[in-house]
């Protein structure tokens, strides 16, 4: 577990290097601090009698260009030559020549954002949708009996876990211009923050400044996308390890592909707490469907046997029709 000191520096490192994240994070806790993973009523079975989440490469999910989008959005604010010229003054007055070993690491390791990294989404919960769910999202996800597992939302915002070697981060819906301002609002955060930057010492720097770059690769999608309020937790084996993840070979929509699995298990030892189905699962509501009575009956069942509490409670049937498409 972290003492208050180190507690104190992950958040303002989150404040200096991560801005965008470090205000997505007030907010969602703010909001009540839920999330909602949408999907299929069998996946849903799936994750609650296995007790676990499967993450799939980029290059085999909907979202797989988003990493094109969000590279290209970090190479455009990158090469504005002011902010460069600002960003590498500031870093390397401190640290000589660190800027330059910032970028070998990250162009040394883009290959593996988009060959080996795995992610899987959630999107932000908000107190009124817990009747009806998000229309769009029953929608794009739901398919003809669509489930909503809201998710009690403390070890996701935490935002890290070595133990895991799995990472969270919320989604930036932004353009290349607002990537830009993100940019400069970092460039003045270390401006104003000499001595905290020297602080953290060379290697905590470096890892910063790498990881900034790498998870705004990640986590940057099209404005077009901004009603699904989108969180990733994002593994990247090669570079982060498998921690406590599982790696197999699954078939998926017919398809062979390698998933990196999430055990829904408390690590109390190594500070790892919240992930467990009793503690995680805050509800279930059953989306669009022609079944809901069946559906519900049956999650009250698999809850029922997995030993959550007063199941009934905790699964409601959104009501919202299904239409058919001719």
């Amino acid at each position: 577990m972290l003492n208050q000191k180190d507690q104190e520096t992950i958040n303002e490192i989150k404040r200096v290097f991560f801005p965008n994240a470090y205000e997505a994070t007030k907010k969602i806790k703010e909001n009540g601090g839920r999330f909602a993973y949408y999907t299929n009523a069998e996946t849903a079975v799936n994750i609650l009698k296995k007790n676990e989440i499967w993450m799939r490469n980029v290059t085999m999910m909907n979202d797989y260009m988003e990493v094109e989008h969000g590279l290209d959005c970090l190479l455009d604010a990158y090469r504005d030559e002011p902010l460069q010229g600002r960003f590498k003054k500031v870093v390397d007055q401190q640290f000589p020549g660190l800027t330059k070993e910032v970028e070998d690491l990250f162009n040394g390791w883009l290959p593996q954002f988009k060959e080996n990294t795995y992610i899987t989404c959630i999107s932000e919960h908000n107190p009124s949708e817990d009747t009806h769910g998000r229309l769009s999202m029953w929608r794009a996800y739901g398919g003809r009996s669509g489930v909503a597992l809201i998710l009690n939302g403390h070890v996701i915002t935490d935002g890290a876990s070595d133990v895991l070697s799995a990472y969270t981060s919320p989604v930036g819906y932004m353009t290349a211009h607002e990537i830009k301002q993100q940019f400069e609002t970092v460039i003045n955060n270390i401006e104003n923050s000499p001595a905290f930057l020297i602080s953290l010492g060379r290697e905590r720097v470096r890892n910063a400044i790498f990881t900034m770059l790498h998870f705004a690769v990640l986590s940057t999608k099209h404005t077009g996308f901004l009603e699904e309020k989108e969180w990733r937790v994002i593994a990247v084996p090669k570079m982060y390890g498998n921690g406590l993840l599982n790696s197999s070979i699954e078939v998926i929509n017919g398809i062979p592909q390698r998933v990196q699995k999430i055990q829904l298990q408390d690590q109390p030892e190594d500070g790892l707490v919240g992930l467990a189905l009793p503690g995680l699962l805050n509800r279930i509501i059953i989306g669009p469907t022609e079944f809901p009575k069946t559906i519900k009956e049956a999650f009250i069942s698999l809850l029922s046997d997995i030993g959550i509490e007063n199941p009934s409670e905790k699964v409601i049937v959104s009501g919202i029709p299904l239409r058919n498409i001719a």
